[in-house]
């Protein structure tokens, strides 16, 4: 298991500080799991942690570290969409897959310090896992993140530092500190272990209903989680345990949508664009760091991309609301992109969308 760049192909230890390679290229972890079999799973252990003969763990510190993640129930919402139920997680976001594998990743090689950037969700788990890591830990977020998720971040003592300007701003003056200071950037775009927790979102689908749904609905912001899930389908693919790639759909903001541009242009690298406020503030990336690795996987997988229409949001809040599902703008964006599909291509059967946040998060 190493690092291996993804512009020049140079080799690091995953013990490296370094957030990236020198010449700037992000790392790719070199892994090669086991072929995915039910068999593998730990059924004995309640968290994502039960795949972890397919998961780059070099050690047991994770025993240490889990809060019980995953694991999250997959209910039926209509005949034609099912929802996987991931805001029942420790700090309400699916962002837990990633960031217990991560700190655990941290806590494994005595990472005794760590800062991330984030919209809101990925910095509520990076500060609650390392406080059960005992790790010192600051975030940096963008003006308007709401004050619940700006509230639970503190709560788990970690520093919250407010940036002015929008999310894209906020990551770069977080990089400039851990560029001047040295501090361990556990980050969930750049660190590739982050990954191998959100790749548990598709080992836990199989494993609950024995088959892939025909269409995956995936939020695509800094593609943490679109990421992971094209990974794990890969595998199985690979294993034989699925004969074909579903139909992967990526939603954006219509306010912010640098891939669904470049797709339009037939372009390798996500499109300059104007990002504009929008209510699904979760996928507002307007220079999302692994663009040209996100793009590769479009074309070689045929994913069709999806606007969420920013008029119609909330209206997917409260249709999902009335049967009891209360989620995040951004997550209602999904279900709204969802919508869109359909008037575009006509009814769309067997799907399957992450319900990514809760809605008392978002409530501003």
């Amino acid at each position: 298991m190493k690092f291996i760049c993804s512009c020049c192909g140079a080799e690091a230890n995953v013990n490296t500080r370094e957030e990236k390679c020198k010449c700037g290229g992000l790392w790719k972890l070199d892994f090669q799991p086991p072929r995915f079999a039910l068999e593998l799973i730990d059924k004995d252990t309640w968290s994502l942690f039960r795949y972890r003969k397919f998961m780059a763990l070099a050690d047991d510190s994770w025993k240490d570290i889990t809060l019980g993640e995953g694991m999250t129930p997959i209910i039926k919402f209509d005949e034609d969409v099912l929802l996987k139920m991931d805001y029942y997680m420790p700090t309400l976001s699916f962002k837990d897959r990633g960031a217990a594998v991560l700190i655990a990743h941290c806590k494994s090689i005595g990472v005794d310090s760590v800062v991330q950037d984030s919209s809101g969700n990925a910095g509520n788990s990076v500060a609650a896992y390392c406080a059960k890591a005992g790790i010192a830990c600051e975030i940096f977020v963008p003006e308007g993140t709401s004050d619940k998720k700006i509230n639970m971040i503190k709560s788990h003592n970690a520093k919250v530092n407010i940036v002015e300007g929008n999310r894209d701003h906020c990551a770069d003056v977080c990089r400039e500190k851990v560029k001047k200071e040295r501090v361990y950037y556990a980050n969930h775009v750049y660190n590739p272990f982050f990954y191998e927790g959100t790749k548990t979102y598709i080992y836990e689908t199989y494993e609950q209903l024995k088959r892939i749904p025909k269409n995956i609905f995936i939020p695509l912001g800094n593609g943490t989680l679109f990421i992971g899930i094209v990974k794990a389908l890969e595998e199985l693919l690979e294993s034989g345990a699925i004969d074909e790639m579903p139909q992967l759909i990526a939603v954006q903001s219509e306010k912010c949508n640098p891939f669904i541009v470049a797709v339009e242009n037939n372009k390798k690298e996500p499109a300059i664009v104007n990002v504009l406020p929008t209510m699904a503030e979760g996928i507002s990336i307007g220079v999302p760091m692994r663009g040209k690795e996100i793009l590769e996987y479009i074309y070689k997988y045929n994913i069709k991309m999806i606007s969420a229409p920013e008029n119609r949001i909330l209206e997917a809040r409260k249709v999902l609301a009335a049967k009891g599902i209360y989620c995040e703008h951004t997550t209602a964006a999904i279900f709204a992109a969802y919508w869109h599909y359909c008037d575009l291509f006509g009814k769309t059967s067997d799907c399957l969308i992450s319900m990514c946040g809760a809605g008392l998060k978002s409530d501003h």
